[in-house]
């Protein structure tokens, strides 16, 4: 697995705990640790995804310059043997 590849699995798993705790938080909105947690997550959503488009690009179009995040690779175009 490439260092992208890495960077962005954990990108992806930081945000799927950031939408679970979104989701707990909705029925239990008095739930302080849980609020922490999500502020945590939040952060570290943050810093992973300045660290990945920092590196490799924008993620989206609404992070990137103009058309800059359509540039390839796209995902299909990679493969083990280009890592």
């Amino acid at each position: 697995m490439t260092d992208r590849e890495m960077l962005l699995r954990k990108l992806s798993s930081a945000q799927f705990a950031l939408w679970e705790l979104h989701l707990y938080l909705n029925t239990h909105p008095d739930d302080s640790e849980a609020l922490r947690m999500h502020e945590q997550y939040e952060s570290k959503c943050a810093g992973l995804r300045r660290e990945y488009e920092g590196t490799y690009g924008p993620l989206s179009p609404m992070t990137g310059e103009g058309a800059l995040w359509l540039q390839p690779p796209w995902p299909w175009d990679v493969t083990e043997d280009d890592g």
